[in-house]
């Protein structure tokens, strides 16, 4: 038999996988998760006895879940490019946003969500206000509203400091935090720093499952990194977790189902919730990969004097 180096292997095309699936070492499927907790923590001798599969793989499932809301470090990244429209589609995973990101010139611009509404329903009225309806009974509603049409025309107002604000290009100085600026005649407050922000900005419609942008974005590249929930749109073949929370999840599935059950001691309870927040707490300081080495580079140049 002919041994190949391990830089052969995966730089050779005939060897290398074609997915690629490099890593997943570090992670324990769902499947693995809902079998070993059925075969090591649930019998006639367990406080969890008789218990159906699918109340396991429920609460396996709600334990991940929880888990990529807050101790998961794993945040998604996808790059889309904004249309004629000005939105971009919002992924089908997506639960959160972490950041989003305007992608120019090789540079990644953090943009700010703006407090005002971009974008809004109207429906059709006539001369005397009365909204109209078709012959079902559906109400009409124009192609776009009008704070819809401003915007796609790049003619809506904005409070931030850009093109289409109304303090864009004039002289102001800071004072306290507040902003003033020039007027014929004395001084008038301007802005807060809130807005003063040069960037595009953007707002989410998480109903429409979209993110509406101002007219300076059409046709730019954007980076939204996200989180999702960890079920892999609903197949729970690709569902894993980092084995680093193994334990954990086995201690939420009993806690669960103990909190759940009639009859159950109230003290066999209390034990299995703080069993499962020591073992959270544990993952979430190995996870965190606090090293020495790290907290040295931070630490190193404290002591030198300023000039």
């Amino acid at each position: 038999m002919a041994y190949i180096s391990q830089y052969e292997y995966y730089t050779n095309n005939e060897t290398t996988p074609e997915n690629k699936n490099w890593g997943s070492y570090q992670y324990v499927s769902l499947y693995d998760i809902v079998n070993n907790f059925l075969l090591m923590y649930s019998g006639n001798h367990s406080l969890v006895n008789n218990e159906e599969r699918y109340r396991v793989l429920f609460h396996a499932k709600r334990a991940v879940q929880e888990l990529n809301y807050d101790a998961f470090k794993e945040i998604k990244v996808l790059e889309l490019t904004v249309d004629d429209g000005l939105r971009y589609v919002l992924p089908s995973d997506f639960v959160n946003w972490v950041r989003v990101n305007l992608y120019q010139n090789g540079v990644l611009r953090p943009l700010t969500e703006n407090i005002q509404i971009l974008s809004a329903n109207a429906y059709l009225q006539d001369q005397t206000g009365q909204i109209l309806f078709d012959e079902q009974g559906n109400v009409l509603q124009p192609e776009n509203s009008e704070i819809d049409y401003d915007r796609l025309q790049g003619t809506k107002k904005s409070i931030y400091l850009n093109p289409n604000s109304k303090y864009n290009g004039m002289y102001g100085w800071e004072v306290n935090g507040n902003w003033y600026f020039d007027y014929s005649f004395g001084a008038r407050f301007g802005l807060n720093n809130e807005t003063a922000n040069a960037n595009p900005t953007f707002s989410i419609d998480k109903k429409a499952g979209v993110i509406n942008f101002n007219s300076d974005m059409y046709d730019q590249s954007v980076i939204l990194e996200y989180i999702s929930d960890g079920m892999e749109n609903g197949n729970d073949a690709n569902v894993s977790v980092n084995k680093l929370f193994e334990s954990y999840i086995y201690a939420y599935i009993r806690y669960e189902i103990l909190n759940s059950k009639l009859g159950v001691q109230e003290y066999i309870i209390a034990r299995a919730r703080k069993e499962r927040g020591a073992l959270l707490r544990n993952a979430k300081i190995r996870i965190s990969n606090i090293h020495p080495g790290r907290l040295l580079m931070n630490l190193r140049g404290m002591d030198k004097w300023l000039k």
